[in-house]
Formats: C-alpha cells, sequence, structure tokens
C-alpha cells in the first residue's frame, strides 16, 4: 500500500552503487558543512543549485533546521547560489539512521553525471528490549487470488471485503464456505492502492472505503447499502482509543484532517496508518507518516517525539504486556521482500521492543486491529501470488 514511498527506497540503494564516498563527522553541522563543500565543487563556482530534503530519520525539526542553515551557508560561502529556476545541478539530501549513527546523503545530479556522498555521526544508544517474555503468535485464517483489504469476524461467521465485493462466509465441516456475495460499484474507480476498512458489531457491519461508505447486516442473509461518502473513517487502537479521520479518495493514505475522541478537530501531516498506546501512563498516538517516519503524539494531537525504522502499517492492541499496552509495526522496506512484523512498547518517547518479530511470506499490504489482543495481517504472498490474511496474537509472558 506504500508502492510510492518503497520505490523511492528501492531507487534510493541503487544510487549507493555510483560513485559515492563516506566520512564519520562529528555532528549535524558538521555533516551538512562537508556535504555542501562536496556539492560545490561539484556544482562548479557560480552555479545555480536546486536543494530539496528529505527525513527519514527520528531527527526533530530544530535539527534538520540547523542541518539546513549550516548546508545552504556552507554552499553560499563557497559562491554556489540556490535557485530552482535553470539549476546547473540538482542537489537531493536525505536525513536516516541506524541503530549506531546518523546519516546524511547527498544525492548530486549534473546532466548525465551523478555524485553520492554519505556523512554521518553517532546517535545516542538504542532503546534496550524491554523484558517480560511476550511473544507474537500467527495463524493464517484466509488465502484468496483478489487482493484482500479487510477481514471480520461477525458472530460465527467471517466477512471477507476485496475490491470487487463483499463476501460472506461460514463455517461447515471444519472448512470455510462462502453463503453469499455482494458486488461493490464505486462510484468513481478505485485508486491503484485501494483500501477498506470493515467495522462489525454483532452481524451487522459498515464499511469505509475510497469515496464511498456501506453498511449492512449478515441475518437474516447478507445486505448491503453503500453511498458515495468522504466522511472520515473510525480508526480504532484496541479498545482504548479512537480517531477520526478524513480518508484521501484519490490516494492511498489519510489527508492529515483528524477529530479525537473529545471532539478536538486537528490537522496533521498525511499518513498511512496510526495507533494509541502508552508512554508512562499516558496515552500517545503515532502517525505513521507518508514521508517515512513515524510521529507520536500527545493526547491533545502535539508532537512529542519520532520513531525510526518502522514501516507504514501499525496497529494497537488491547494487550498490556511488560506493565504496559503495545502497538505492533511492520518493519521499513522494500515492497519487494517479505516483510515482519514486531511489538513496540513507547517508554520516554522511544521504541523499545517486547518481543521477537514474526516472519511473514510477503509484503505486508493490511494491517488493522481484530479486537482483543490481535491484529489482521494481510500478507501478498511471494511464493503463491496469492493474498493471505494472517491473525496476529500478542501474548504476554508470566
Amino acid at each position: 500500500m506504500i508502492a510510492a514511498v518503497k520505490r523511492w527506497h528501492a531507487a534510493f540503494s541503487a544510487l549507493l552503487f555510483l560513485s559515492w564516498s563516506a566520512r564519520a563527522a562529528d555532528d549535524t553541522g558538521g555533516s551538512a558543512r562537508e556535504l555542501a563543500r562536496k556539492a560545490a565543487a561539484f556544482a562548479g563556482r557560480g552555479a545555480l543549485v536546486a536543494v530539496s530534503w528529505r527525513n527519514l530519520s527520528s531527527l526533530d525539526s530544530a535539527a534538520t533546521s540547523v542541518a539546513r542553515a549550516a548546508f545552504e551557508t556552507t554552499l553560499q560561502e563557497a559562491g554556489v547560489r540556490i535557485s530552482d529556476i535553470a539549476p546547473a545541478a540538482d542537489i537531493r539530501i536525505t536525513l536516516s539512521e541506524s541503530a549506531s549513527q546518523y546519516m546524511m546523503v547527498a544525492e548530486a545530479a549534473k546532466g548525465e553525471e551523478r555524485q553520492v556522498w554519505i556523512a554521518s555521526w553517532k546517535r545516542s544508544a538504542p532503546a534496550a528490549q524491554v523484558s517480560g517474555g511476550a511473544a507474537l503468535e500467527k495463524k493464517l485464517v484466509w488465502e484468496q487470488e483478489e487482493e484482500i483489504l479487510d477481514l471480520a469476524f461477525p458472530a460465527t461467521e467471517m466477512l471477507v471485503l476485496a475490491p470487487s465485493k463483499l463476501t460472506l462466509y461460514a463455517r461447515a465441516n471444519d472448512k470455510w464456505e462462502m453463503r453469499q456475495a455482494a458486488p461493490l460499484s464505486p462510484p468513481k474507480p478505485w485508486p491503484r492502492d485501494v483500501r477498506g476498512r470493515l467495522r462489525v458489531n454483532g452481524k451487522t457491519f459498515q464499511a469505509s472505503l475510497p469515496g464511498m461508505a456501506c453498511s449492512g447486516a449478515t441475518a437474516p442473509a447478507l445486505s448491503m447499502d453503500c453511498q458515495p461518502s468522504d466522511e472520515p473513517w473510525v480508526l480504532e487502537s484496541g479498545s482504548r482509543a479512537l480517531l477520526l479521520a478524513n480518508y484521501a479518495a484519490s490516494r492511498n493514505y489519510f489527508d492529515g484532517r483528524v477529530v479525537t475522541q473529545s471532539g478536538v478537530r486537528k490537522t496533521v501531516p498525511p499518513f498511512f496508518s496510526a495507533a494509541s498506546t502508552e508512554d508512562q501512563g499516558r496515552t500517545v498516538w503515532l502517525l505513521a507518516g507518508v514521508d517515512g517516519r513515524t510521529q507520536i503524539f500527545d493526547a491533545a494531537f502535539e508532537p512529542a517525539g519520532a520513531v525510526s525504522g518502522w514501516g507504514s502499517d501499525i496497529a494497537g492492541t488491547e494487550a498490556r504486556c511488560a506493565a504496559g499496552s503495545q502497538v505492533l509495526a511492520t518493519r521499513a522496506g522494500d515492497r519487494g521482500q517479505p516483510d515482519d512484523i514486531q511489538a513496540f512498547a513507547i517508554v520516554n518517547r522511544t521504541a523499545a521492543a517486547v518481543a521477537a518479530a514474526v516472519d511473514l511470506p510477503g509484503p505486508v499490504t493490511a494491517l488493522w486491529p481484530s479486537g482483543g489482543t490481535s491484529v489482521l495481517a494481510v500478507v501478498r504472498d511471494l511464493r503463491s501470488g496469492n493474498y493471505a490474511a494472517y491473525v496476529v496474537t500478542m501474548v504476554c509472558g508470566n
């Protein structure tokens, strides 16, 4: 579901095979000045250059402002001017990180010539794993050729939401057998990476889709009514917290307009998924942004930190292991590779792993809370080519 972002990562990785050099610097400003001097020599004195920035690290706005100021000042001192109008060279700066260091990568292009330079500096020690004997267990519950947007269990039945239809299954002879299907007719063609969310209450359900909302029941027979809609989606995080979020119908993410449980309206950066948890007893929300970063927001939805190394899919559960609640997250990486899911606690605005990751046979295309201590993970199985739905359950130790 994050094809554009992950394709960028693949392109970035390919760039590293070009001519590049890496060197350790002392800090953010030192790294920026070092790369600016190389960029200036590459562009040539008196040249106009276009500069763009991308922050894939947990560095806050103050640190990135320091980097920008140091980079631009050093360019100007070297006789290079920044301009988007007819630039002689394009320079893209990316801030990223590993477990032990921050990295600043400069990608420069001038005609057919390409150069990549990397500077790095040490970061504080990563958060230790929280002990507690917790574990994640996965169970395959359904597999099919058509993409699975969401899956839910009303009473003793199963609903499977796909781009073309909603299908009701019933258990018979220890197998799921199809009972009925209701076609979906969107008011506009689905976007390329279509998403959908099911919410069930007994034998009634609601389905949120891009530009469309449906409601219906599974008894006495499957019935469903769908209407064009731009109403916000309800994002749950276990049973602890709810968030209303406006979905960008022509895209595959939420546009940043949210309403909290207390009715407060906020505008935050666009995001793919959201989860709520606790940090030292205080409620926090985590939003997996379209820029590749997961930001932490306090209960008033004011920025309170950031998490690095996570993918675009996160979900909360009702599990309370290691004296707190957990968030399940995919890892950052290429969409064409197998994924995994890991459970984390937020401690002092830092993510700490509380259980070993569970491997999956392909990239995760959807991750939603599934009630209680479980989440639903939909995977595009790279072995079969089918879409597979797994229930991943958080199991706390003693």
